[in-house]
């Protein structure tokens, strides 16, 4: 059986005048006006004579005779059982005239510099649409299956994540403990539930780390390439000092060239498992030289992008177990579960606990409450161990057929792949004179969204490239999407170079 419609809550249907009487007539043309402009909707339920006349203090026979008047001109209609409702063989209503500015209006503030590099960053770091080779979405098949489901279904009914008041700020006690025990089995990370703060994800632990760490006119590292949701924030924090984009080689951060740029930086953040974009390493010579220099008061910011993803070996330690003093360690589920969980994890010092956790209230007060118990329970009952290698299996496959496919279908001297053995994606660098803006936007209005690798650069140092991600798709369709791949870089490679006179 159908339920019944909820009835709506009445719009504003204006003032009813009791000093001019026949209160019936004044209370059917505010309804019906109401029909008229859309405010009340074909089939949409009323609220019964009586709450409607306890809500307009008016009588319920004064409500009823309205209703009645209504009725016959077609414009309610009711049904034994079934209350008054707006009649569903009205016509739409003709959408609203968009009302023209006076004379005498003012026109709207002019908006700020920094509301429009916020509407910049909107665009640049809108989510990218789920075809080939979409970044930052996950295998399809390496989803949690009905554990997560079976246990949701226990935390949220009566359990610890049934609704309830204001939580922890610093996260649940249980899912800190979790993570303090999975990062030092699984990443050599030493600390206690007291310094992991849960957040929403590697990005708000980014922000999170520039507002405690950073002061006016402190200047800071950054990898380059790198992350452009970093830069964004740094980007925007008023009297920041300078912004050192210290190149990355074979070996990861050149910190010789960070000491040459910013010697005294206040805070180095960097992807030392596996930078990004390119993905490589940072060397243990290079660790060892950034945290010599950071021991002259510097912090490290190290975000463990992708660490779990290594497809060679085991995945390298983090450099938080190598000063646990002076790094705060960020980590995320999103990459290894889904991106909608948005939960991730801030492990920082002992000593800024607080002082991240005042950060975190100013934000958004806590994590969800319900989504920290079920994770909770996934890791304590050893699902996740499960879960990640199940997930480095799978995306090792992939990756294995995305690379042949983009060595088999596009010719080497036009792009070629760069060096790494982990991560959720590959990166495709092209010849010189290629733009590889203009490949991102062909490509995507041919179904392939690819990212571009030159804005992840300073100005005048861009390299050409493209980011493709190792989402799940069918082999025949991946194949497609390579090719098309390669046709749009071949024509993108036929405009960029002069015809021969």
């Amino acid at each position: 059986m159908a339920r019944r419609p909820k009835a709506v809550e009445l719009p504003p249907l204006g003032r009813l005048d009791r000093s001019a009487g026949n209160l019936v007539r004044q209370l059917s043309v505010l309804l019906r006006e109401a029909v008229q402009r859309g405010d009340l909707k074909a089939g949409e339920l009323l609220p019964s004579s009586r709450l409607l006349a306890q809500a307009l203090q008016l009588s319920r026979g004064t409500v009823t005779e309205a209703f009645s008047q209504l009725i016959a001109e077609g414009v309610l209609d009711t049904q034994p059982g079934g209350g008054t409702y707006i009649a569903r063989t009205l016509p739409a209503p003709p959408p609203r005239a968009r009302q023209k500015p006076s004379r005498t209006t003012a026109a709207p503030p002019a908006m700020t510099a920094r509301a429009a590099r916020f509407a910049d960053i909107a665009r640049s770091m809108h989510p990218l649409p789920h075809v080939p080779f979409a970044v930052s979405v996950p295998v399809g098949l390496a989803a949690p299956d009905d554990v997560w489901r079976r246990l949701g279904n226990k935390v949220r009914a009566r359990g610890p994540g049934a609704p309830a008041s204001y939580s922890d700020p610093q996260g649940a006690p249980e899912l800190r403990e979790a993570i303090a025990d999975y990062v030092r089995r699984a990443r050599s990370v030493h600390c206690t539930a007291a310094q992991v703060i849960v957040t929403s994800g590697t990005q708000q632990g980014l922000f999170l780390a520039c507002q405690v760490l950073l002061d006016s006119g402190d200047a800071a590292w950054i990898e380059e390439p790198g992350y452009r949701g970093l830069t964004a924030i740094l980007e925007n924090i008023d009297a920041l000092g300078e912004i050192a984009q210290v190149p990355v080689d074979d070996e990861g951060l050149d910190v010789s060239a960070g000491i040459r740029a910013a010697r005294h930086a206040r805070v180095a953040f960097v992807t030392p498992s596996h930078q990004y974009p390119l993905g490589m390493p940072l060397s243990m010579a290079r660790r060892n030289a950034l945290l010599a220099w950071a021991q002259q008061q510097a912090w490290i910011v190290e975000d463990d992008y992708d660490s779990e993803l290594r497809y060679a070996g085991h995945p390298f330690p983090a450099l938080q177990g190598m000063a646990p003093e002076r790094v705060i360690y960020l980590g995320t589920f999103s990459k290894i579960l889904f991106p909608s969980l948005r939960l991730g994890y801030a492990i920082v010092p002992p000593g800024l606990e607080q002082a991240f956790v005042g950060a975190r209230i100013l934000m958004d007060r806590h994590p969800p409450t319900a989504d920290q118990h079920v994770l909770a329970a996934f890791m304590q009952e050893g699902h996740l161990d499960r879960h990640i290698r199940r997930l480095r299996n799978l995306y090792a496959e992939r990756r294995e057929q995305i690379t042949g496919l983009l060595q088999r279908h596009i010719r080497p001297h036009l792009a070629w792949l760069q060096p790494s053995d982990q991560g959720a994606h590959v990166v495709l660098l092209l010849a010189e004179g290629i733009d590889d803006g203009e490949v991102v936007r062909m490509a995507l209005a041919r179904g392939v969204s690819v990212r571009p690798l030159s804005t992840m650069y300073a100005a005048g140092q861009a390299r050409a490239g493209l980011v493709l991600g190792l989402a799940d798709f069918p082999y025949a369709q991946l194949e497609e999407a390579v090719k098309v791949l390669a046709r749009v870089i071949r024509q993108c490679a036929q405009t960029s170079r002069p015809t021969p006179a």
